[in-house]
């Protein structure tokens, strides 16, 4: 039986990844995570509730690599959980191609690592599946590492902004851009959750007016990761502030590691050359090629976006979330002996 959409194009390759790891069969390895006390199905469905079975059943085989690599520290498990998520890429498409399971799994390795300070979900404007990555992030994290990583949304928007904030418990962080001297203000902080000093709480929600704005916020931060997605207005704000940060970054010697979520297709703000079937990416991928140091492939929300770019279906704002969760499960199940 088919446990999951579009198995027969993913099974062979899963299962000789597994056999890598000396695991039978895609259920034997469910077998060994719920026998190490996890519960990984329910985990992913719980950050994103709208993905697609074939991404629980990706983190499960994810799970199952890190047990059998013995991972005892998180960072180690997200990597290992890349080569599960990979292996769910059906060959040949964008994401095969551009080896997305990898890049998801090592975008969690350098999340629970001590050296990344600050992590940002820069969006065209603020979203829910940013908040569900973030949401994912900042509740698991911190739990493993010494020094707490600081997660950040930056989007347009302050309406925006405010309303992401109040329904999920984020801090609200209002800010005004002096266009004369270039000077960031803050001009109000408003804790949403009822617990100031919850993960939910410490997640700083920001709306910006322009690119400038976007910009300083980066800076205000010292955002060292970010991703960015492509949703509705690509071309003036994430794409345009990931590129100018990194630039600016760069001249001042300090590190930078931008994401490029999204794209893989015409999609949005097709060029010319939209008739050219798979040689036409769309401008907003395109944007993405020019300041990224890793492309994803899909929407950085939409679960069938990322499904049709051929890894599994979730959108890639939330699988953050999911491969900072599972590795750090993957730990906290080694500490206590369960493996």
């Amino acid at each position: 039986m088919a446990l999951f959409e579009s198995y027969e194009r993913r099974e062979k390759q899963i299962l000789a990844k597994l056999a890598e790891y000396g695991i039978n069969s895609i259920e034997e390895a469910a077998e060994i995570t719920k026998a190490a006390g996890l519960d990984v199905y329910h985990q992913v469905e719980n950050i994103q509730p709208i993905c697609f079975e074939n991404a629980k059943w990706a983190y499960t085989v994810g799970a199952a690599i890190a047990i059998k690599k013995n991972c005892r520290n998180a960072a180690d498990a997200a990597a290992a959980i890349g080569e599960g998520l990979q292996s769910f890429c059906i060959p040949g498409s964008v994401a095969d191609r551009r080896k997305v399971g990898l890049g998801h799994g090592n975008l969690g390795k350098m999340l629970l690592e001590e050296d990344t300070e600050c992590f940002a979900f820069l969006a065209g404007h603020e979203s829910f599946a940013a908040a569900e990555g973030a949401i994912g992030i900042a509740e698991k994290a911190n739990k493993v590492r010494k020094k707490p990583l600081r997660v950040i949304l930056n989007g347009l928007g302050k309406d925006a902004a405010k309303i992401i904030s109040r329904i999920n418990g984020f801090t609200f962080v209002e800010t005004e851009y002096d266009y004369h001297t270039g000077e960031l203000k803050e001009v109000e902080r408003i804790c949403y959750s009822k617990d100031k000093d919850s993960a939910r709480a410490k997640v700083n929600c920001y709306g910006a007016n322009d690119v400038q704005e976007g910009v300083a916020i980066m800076w205000k931060e010292n955002v060292d990761v970010s991703i960015t997605g492509n949703s509705t207005n690509p071309t003036r704000f994430q794409h345009p502030v990931a590129g100018t940060y990194k630039k600016e970054r760069l001249e001042a010697g300090k590190k930078y590691f931008s994401v490029a979520s999204g794209g893989g297709t015409g999609r949005t703000l097709h060029p010319d050359n939209m008739a050219a079937g798979p040689a036409s990416y769309g401008m907003t991928d395109t944007l993405g090629r020019m300041h990224s140091d890793a492309q994803f492939a899909g929407s950085s929300s939409v679960p069938a976006h990322v499904e049709m770019m051929g890894l599994i279906g979730a959108g890639n704002n939330p699988m953050v979330g999911m491969t900072v969760a599972v590795a750090v499960a993957v730990e906290e199940a080694a500490k206590a002996g369960k493996f």
